[in-house]
């Protein structure tokens, strides 16, 4: 909906998502698709969370580590997911401006923060590795919450100065995104104002926090690399290797993504790829990760393993 004020300036009041318009025979198939893998999402990440806090063997910084980044994802997904199904099985294709401006920060603050985050797991597995002896005192418990809370921090400073060089510009229309959901791009597209330096903000902040955790994970795995390999023993070398695949292979995906959609140009033909990247962002990478960081992993399975022992332990007794 679009209203005139005082000044004959149509205001935004709320704002038609376009959704999968394109893709007319396959939203039933889509939206089943997509509710199991948001099902499933919460499910995977909410026990690998619940077993972190109740298991001492996994109170380690690595795992405080992946806990935070697990409950990174269930806010990214539960931020698109549920208004990407209703546009799939709904006629009502609206979102309110409000309800529109809390989903764009929502998902800018956790995707920064998770980004952030990937470096900082890349680090802890640069200590583990290359500084065994000290890593129970450069990674204390102390240390770790602050690098998580920075990790929020930065992306609510983000946030703040983006939303204060917005706060005055008007949004005027037309009210219609490309889009499943209020990302920050098409967002833009509503503002009747010169943009051009609200756009290089924006490009600035995701550039930098994206290059940045790129960086500091690409030296970390340098390091490690080289450490490995002086290793005299093949077992050693592949344990260490072990230990690190899990967040190569996530964080590759996560970045490749990223890269993909702010690289890449938000009009013509290419937002139908830009669409995909991000369901891979916010759909497929937040079942993925708990699979392969946690259930991979022997001492997870384990853990989940004596649980389930307790559980039907217990109905038995019932």
């Amino acid at each position: 909906m679009i209203q005139r004020n005082d000044t004959s300036r149509t205001t935004v009041t709320e704002i038609v998502l376009l959704g999968f318009y394109s893709l007319q025979k396959l939203q039933l198939p889509l939206f089943l698709l997509f509710l199991i893998m948001y099902t499933l999402t919460l499910l995977a990440n909410g026990v690998a969370i619940l077993l972190i806090r109740l298991d001492r063997r996994l109170h380690t910084p690595m795992y405080y580590f992946l806990g935070n980044l697990f409950l990174l994802e269930i806010l990214i997904t539960t931020t698109v997911t549920p208004k990407m199904l209703s546009l799939l099985v709904s006629d009502h294709k609206t979102i309110s401006f409000f309800g529109c401006a809390i989903q764009t920060m929502a998902y800018f603050l956790a995707g920064t923060a998770e980004v952030l985050l990937l470096a900082v797991m890349s680090v802890d597995r640069y200590v583990a590795i290359c500084l065994p002896l000290r890593y129970s005192v450069l990674m204390s418990s102390k240390v770790c919450v602050l690098m998580v809370v920075s990790c929020w921090i930065i992306g609510l400073i983000s946030i703040v100065v983006i939303a204060i060089f917005k706060a005055g510009l008007p949004f005027c229309g037309p009210n219609v995104i490309d889009h499943f959901f209020c990302d920050a791009g098409p967002m833009g597209d509503l503002i009747c104002a010169d943009v051009t330096f609200v756009r290089a903000l924006e490009l600035a902040l995701c550039s930098f926090v994206l290059i940045s955790s790129v960086s500091v994970t690409a030296v970390s795995y340098l390091c490690i690399i080289i450490t490995v390999l002086r290793m005299p023993s093949a077992q050693n070398r592949q344990k260490a290797f072990g230990t690190c695949s899990s967040h190569i292979m996530v964080a590759s995906l996560y970045y490749g993504s990223s890269i993909f959609i702010y690289a890449k140009p938000s009009a013509g033909s290419s937002m139908n790829f830009n669409k995909a990247a991000t369901v891979l962002n916010t759909v497929v990478t937040p079942l993925l990760n708990p699979i392969i960081y946690s259930f991979r992993n022997k001492t997870v399975k384990e853990v989940m393993r004596q649980a389930l022992g307790r559980m039907c332990h217990a109905m038995q007794k019932k």
